[in-house]
């Protein structure tokens, strides 16, 4: 038995679940040169909100009726290509919502399920911790004794965030969005303060609370009033890294906000976005380093696991109510 995941209409607004199909299709046989693979985690990632937009951008939107894609690890179990084996385990960041897909096996990565478990590599060992090692690197550009101020901090990028500025000596401080994750982020991941947003009516007052030297970096997961409040707090020559907007990715319209142009001039604030897949020179860089943080025990991680192919839509779902800490995927 296959099946697969189809996207049949797109969001208006926050997705849900007749946004998606399944259907019960073939198992595919693999030709000259392919392998058979199949999935054992599948990953869900709130930038896929944006590929069911039918609008340009970094990556081409998914297609209607089409399965939809990311990153899943796979198993292979029927080889005709002589780079890979049965038995062994495959990370593919664009392999489709299927039970059972071939490949050429190209843009594949074999993972070693002896030094870390299969899940990880789709979230600590894989984008998500590079995402978080590329970005601090490149425009985070931490000193020792700065105060790193991360939103969505319980999250996947944002937990791995925060261990990274503790390693490098700055004075972390987490927003998420129940008292748990903020005890989590504190005595887990070891920030040294936290902000519920749900239970914060003035964001603005309560970063400035928690940084009374101001926000040297600012790691921004999910943009709106968060990011706004962040910059009202930004110290001189601060730097702000725009890695995500959840809270306005099921918006129908842009909102209107604060014009931040005066802050960025007076205190000579640096504030640039990137893509992680721009920076494909520095990944195995960047897992050799999260490795390594592991293994010193520097860094930990979190994920929420989710059984079954048929929970994979409500799962993705579930990451614009918060549901998740750590890395949401689904085991199949």
């Amino acid at each position: 038995m296959n099946k697969e995941i189809l996207l049949k209409s797109r969001p208006k607004g926050r997705p849900t679940k007749d946004d998606f199909k399944i259907n019960e299709i073939d198992k595919p046989k693999p030709n000259d040169g392919e392998v058979l693979l199949k999935s054992k985690y599948v990953s869900v990632d709130p930038y896929m909100r944006g590929r069911m937009r039918d609008e340009k951008s970094y990556v081409p939107p998914f297609q209607l009726n089409e399965p939809i894609e990311g990153g899943i690890i796979a198993e292979v179990i029927e080889s005709k290509n002589e780079k890979f084996k049965i038995g062994e385990y495959v990370n593919g960041s664009n392999l489709q919502w299927k039970i059972f897909q071939t490949s050429t096996g190209e843009n594949l990565q074999k993972v070693d399920s002896s030094q870390a478990p299969l899940s990880a590599y789709l979230g600590v060992l894989g984008l998500t911790g590079i995402t978080a090692y590329v970005g601090l690197k490149n425009i985070g550009n931490l000193k020792e004794g700065e105060t790193l101020v991360v939103s969505g901090g319980s999250g996947a990028v944002g937990s791995i965030v925060g261990q990274i500025g503790k390693i490098k000596g700055c004075k972390v401080v987490g927003i998420a969005g129940s008292d748990d994750k903020v005890e989590t982020m504190q005595k887990k991941f070891g920030f040294d303060g936290g902000i519920n947003y749900d239970t914060t009516d003035d964001m603005k007052k309560a970063i400035k609370e928690a940084c009374p030297n101001g926000v040297d970096v600012y790691w921004d997961n999910v943009g709106g009033e968060t990011l706004d409040a962040a910059l009202a707090n930004i110290n001189k020559h601060g730097r702000i890294i725009n890695c995500g907007a959840i809270s306005m990715y099921n918006e129908t319209e842009i909102p209107k906000g604060p014009r931040h142009e005066s802050t960025l001039v007076k205190k000579s604030v640096r504030m640039q976005g990137f893509i992680v897949r721009d920076h494909q020179d520095q990944f195995a860089e960047g897992i050799q380093q999260i490795s390594k943080w592991m293994n010193d025990g520097k860094i930990k991680y979190s994920e929420t696991v989710v059984e079954g192919f048929e929970n994979i839509p409500q799962a993705f779902i579930d990451l614009f109510d918060g549901k998740n800490e750590g890395k949401m995927v689904v085991k199949i």
